[in-house]
C-alpha cells in the first residue's frame, strides 16, 4: 500500500477546520493583523493557501538550465579579462559586460574606448560558446557597434552568437536623468540599428526593458513590472513606427527583473511578467512566445555591514529567480556594496548558482511553482495590480511622458518612504545591520574600495549614502531634472548604425563614436535615486567608527539589569541588539542587587547613557528608584526596555526619557542616543 492510497482512507481536512484550530491559538486576537502580511502593493499574503487548480505552467525561452552569468566590471581591460576567464573556467556560461558609463557600474566598469580595449577584455573568450549581455547605459549604441566590430574581426557570423546588446534608452534615462535625443529621433536610431542587425543575420536581442532603476529607487513589485511593461511597449511602438513588423520588434526585446530576498514575491514577479507580456502580445495580434528574461540580484538589499549575510540574501534571490523562470541569472558578489569584488567573492557568487543547478537540480522541473496555491495567488494578484499601474502609465502618455512629468518618480518615492519607515522601525529587519549586528566584525577584501563619487548623479558617497550625509529619511520627493550634457540639444545629421560599426572597426574611439550622435531636443527628467535600504543604519555605524577612531573606544550604553538572569536576559538581549545596531557597545552585567551597586557600576562603565532591563513586575518595584539612582550617577539619557504601560508617568518623572520596544522608531532613537553618547564632555 502506498502513501496516496493510505491518505485516501482519511477525510480531507478543510480550511474551516484549520481556521477553528487557529482561532483557539490566537485566543481572540485579530486573524488579519496577526497572520496576514501585506506587500508594499497592498497585496494580502495569507498564511495558508489551497492547491491551485487548472493553472498553466510558465515556460522559459528555452527549456532546461538557466545561464549562470558573471559581471565583467574591472576598470582595467586586462584585469577584467583575467577575472572573466576564471569565471568561465569555474562554471559560468554567460558574461555581463558592464562599462564605465552604465548606472550599474557604480564607479567601476570596464574602460572600453576602442575595439582594441574590447578585444583585450574578451581575449581568449570564445564568443560563440557563451552568452554575452552588454550593460553600457547611455553609450549602449556605441558599445554595441564595438561588439559587432569585434565579432567581425574574429570572423564570427552574428547568427552564431548569443548576444544581448542591452540597448535601453528609457531605462538609462530613468537612472541618469537624460536621454540624448527626443523620442522620435531615438526611435529612428533604434529602427536603424535593428535594420542593420537584421541584415547581418543577428539572432540575439538588441533592446532591453530593464527594471533595475525602478527597483533601486524603492519601487514595489507591481511598479517595477508596470515600468518594464511600459518600456517594452514603447520599444514595440518605436520599432513599428520605423518600418519593422511587430513580430520582428518583439523578437528584438529582452527583459530584466530584480530578484531579492523575498522568495514568494520574487518568484511571483518573474512569473507575472511572462503572463503580462503575453497579454500585450495578444493585444498586438501576435501569438505569444516565451520572452528572454534576465534576473539580477538586488543592489537594494546589499549591506556594507556584516556583508557575509549578503551570501544568504543572494542565495534566496538566485533560488527565487531560478524557479521563477529566469533564462539567465546574475548574482552580485557579497562584497559589492564595499567595492570591486575580488576573485573569492566572485567565486562564491558563481558557485551559489552552480550548487542550485547541479546539486539541488532546480532546473530539472519546468515552472515548479505551477499549481502551488501561494505562488499562483501572488502571481495573479501581481498581474492584476501591475496591469492597473501599467494602464495608468499609458493614460499619462506612456513611460517617457510619465517620467518627464515626474508622476512615476513621485509614485515610487511614496513607496520608498513607506519602505524606509518599515526599515526604521525594524518591521522589515535587516539581518546583520538592524538586527543581530556584529560591532566587532572583521573586514573583508575588495580589489578597490567603492569610490566616493561614482557616475550616478544621485550617489551619496560610499555605498550610496555618504558617511557625512544627514541622518534623515527621504521624503516622497523627486530630484530636479539633470541638465543635458554639453553639446546635447544641437541638431545635425544622424550617423547610421552601419557607419558606426565601420568606424569602430577602423579604430574610432568611444568619444569619437559618441560625437556622431545628433541630439535634437535632448530630454531631461528627474533621475531615480539608487538606494540601499541599509544605508541609514550604516551611517549610524559610520558615526560610531569615527568616534572610536578619535577616542579609541566605541560609544557606550550601560544596561542596568535588574533581578536574576532569568528576569533580565530577554530584554537585556533585545537592548544589546538594539543599541549595537547603532554602533554603541552595550555594557552588560550579571544583575544588580541594590542602588549603591547600580550607581558604582554605571560610574565604572564610563557610559553617558543607560537602559534599564527586566520584567514588568520588577519594573513596578524597582525601576523608579533605579532611574533616580542613575540620574544621580550622571546618566545623560535613560531608556527602559519595554513598552510604556500604566506606570509611564511615574517612570518618566523618575528620569526615563525613552522606551524601546519592537516597532518603535529605532532609527530616530539611535540617532538621538548617538548624539548624546558621542558628545564632547
Amino acid at each position: 500500500m502506498d502513501d496516496l492510497s493510505l491518505a485516501a482512507d482519511f477525510p480531507q481536512a478543510t480550511r474551516e477546520q484549520w481556521l477553528r484550530l487557529v482561532e483557539g491559538v490566537l485566543k481572540g486576537a485579530d486573524f488579519e493583523k496577526k497572520l496576514v502580511a501585506r506587500s508594499h502593493d497592498g497585496i494580502a499574503i495569507q498564511p495558508l493557501y489551497p492547491k491551485a487548480e487548472g493553472s498553466a505552467p510558465v515556460a522559459r525561452e528555452q527549456a532546461g538550465r538557466w545561464r549562470v552569468s558573471q559581471r565583467v566590471d574591472h576598470p582595467d581591460p586586462v584585469k577584467a579579462n583575467e577575472l572573466a576567464l576564471l569565471d568561465l573556467e569555474g562554471g559560468a556560461d554567460a558574461l555581463t559586460l558592464v562599462t564605465g558609463k552604465a548606472p550599474a557600474a557604480r564607479g567601476f566598469g570596464v574602460q572600453i574606448n576602442s575595439v582594441e580595449d574590447l578585444d583585450r577584455t574578451l581575449n581568449d573568450v570564445m564568443l560563440d560558446l557563451i552568452h554575452l549581455r552588454v550593460d553600457a547605459g547611455g553609450h549602449g549604441r556605441q558599445i554595441a557597434a564595438l561588439v559587432l566590430a569585434l565579432a567581425e574581426r574574429r570572423g564570427h557570423t552574428l547568427s552564431d552568437l548569443s548576444l544581448d546588446l542591452g540597448l535601453d534608452p528609457v531605462g538609462a534615462m530613468a537612472a541618469m536623468g537624460r536621454m540624448s535625443a527626443a523620442w522620435d529621433a531615438m526611435a529612428q536610431r533604434m529602427g536603424d540599428t535593428l535594420a542593420h542587425l537584421t541584415s547581418k543575420g543577428f539572432a540575439g536581442r538588441a533592446f532591453l526593458a530593464d527594471g533595475r532603476a525602478y527597483h533601486e529607487a524603492g519601487a514595489s513589485e507591481a511598479q517595477e513590472l508596470a515600468a518594464v511593461l511600459a518600456t517594452g511597449l514603447s520599444y514595440l511602438r518605436g520599432l513599428e513606427a520605423t518600418g519593422h513588423s511587430l513580430d520582428a520588434a518583439r523578437r528584438a526585446l529582452s527583459f530584466l527583473l530584480v530578484a531579492d530576498a523575498d522568495e514568494f514575491l520574487t518568484v511571483a514577479k518573474l512569473r507575472a511578467l511572462r503572463r503580462l507580456w503575453a497579454r500585450i502580445e495578444q493585444a498586438c495580434g501576435l501569438e505569444p512566445k516565451p520572452i528572454r528574461l534576465h534576473a539580477e540580484t538586488a543592489w537594494r538589499m546589499t549591506t556594507r555591514r556584516d556583508p557575509w549575510v549578503n551570501m544568504l540574501r543572494t542565495t534566496v534571490a538566485a533560488f527565487s529567480a531560478g524557479i521563477g523562470g529566469a533564462d539567465a541569472v546574475t548574482v552580485l558578489p557579497f562584497t559589492t556594496a564595499l567595492g570591486l569584488p575580488d576573485a573569492f567573492a566572485r567565486r562564491v557568487a558563481r558557485n551559489t548558482q552552480l550548487i542550485l543547478l547541479d546539486e539541488s537540480n532546480l532546473a530539472r522541473v519546468a515552472d515548479p511553482a505551477a499549481g502551488a496555491g501561494g505562488f499562483e495567488a501572488l502571481t495573479d494578484a501581481l498581474c492584476e495590480k501591475a496591469w492597473g499601474l501599467f494602464q495608468e502609465i499609458e493614460r499619462e502618455g506612456g513611460i517617457l511622458e510619465s517620467l518627464k512629468s515626474g508622476t512615476l518618480q513621485a509614485r515610487i518615492a511614496a513607496v520608498r518612504a513607506q519602505r524606509e519607515k518599515a526599515v526604521a522601525t525594524r518591521r522589515e529587519p535587516i539581518t546583520g545591520t538592524s538586527e543581530f549586528p556584529n560591532i566587532n566584525e572583521a573586514g573583508v577584501t575588495v580589489l578597490m574600495p567603492m569610490p566616493d563619487k561614482p557616475s550616478s548623479p544621485l550617489w551619496g558617497g560610499v555605498g550610496g549614502g555618504g558617511v557625512g550625509a544627514p541622518l534623515v529619511q527621504s521624503s516622497a520627493h523627486t530630484p530636479t531634472p539633470a541638465p543635458p550634457h554639453k553639446g546635447e540639444g544641437k541638431g545635425g545629421a544622424e550617423t547610421p548604425f552601419p557607419t558606426l560599426v565601420k568606424m569602430a572597426a577602423d579604430g574610432a574611439t568611444l568619444p569619437q563614436l559618441a560625437a556622431t550622435a545628433a541630439a535634437p531636443e535632448a530630454v531631461a527628467v528627474a533621475p531615480l535615486p539608487s538606494v540601499r535600504v541599509a544605508e541609514p543604519f550604516e551611517r549610524l555605524r559610520d558615526r560610531s567608527d569615527a568616534y572610536r577612531a578619535k577616542t579609541g573606544e566605541r560609544p557606550k550604553v550601560f544596561l542596568a539589569n535588574l533581578g536574576s538572569i532569568a528576569d533580565f536576559t530577554a530584554r537585556a538581549t533585545f537592548a544589546k541588539n538594539f543599541f549595537e545596531a547603532g554602533g554603541m557597545e552595550a555594557m552588560m552585567n550579571e544583575g544588580l542587587t541594590d542602588q549603591k551597586e547600580t550607581e558604582q557600576a554605571f560610574i565604572d562603565s564610563k557610559a553617558k547613557i543607560s537602559c534599564i532591563c527586566s520584567t514588568d513586575e520588577i519594573y513596578k518595584l524597582h525601576a523608579p528608584a533605579t532611574a533616580r539612582t542613575l540620574q544621580q550617577a550622571g546618566t545623560k539619557l535613560m531608556f527602559l526596555a519595554g513598552r510604556p504601560g500604566e506606570d509611564q508617568k511615574e517612570l518618566t518623572e523618575a528620569g526615563i526619557t525613552t522606551f524601546i520596544f519592537t516597532g518603535c522608531d529605532t532609527l530616530k532613537i539611535l540617532a538621538e542616543a548617538l548624539d548624546t553618547a558621542c558628545a564632547e564632555p
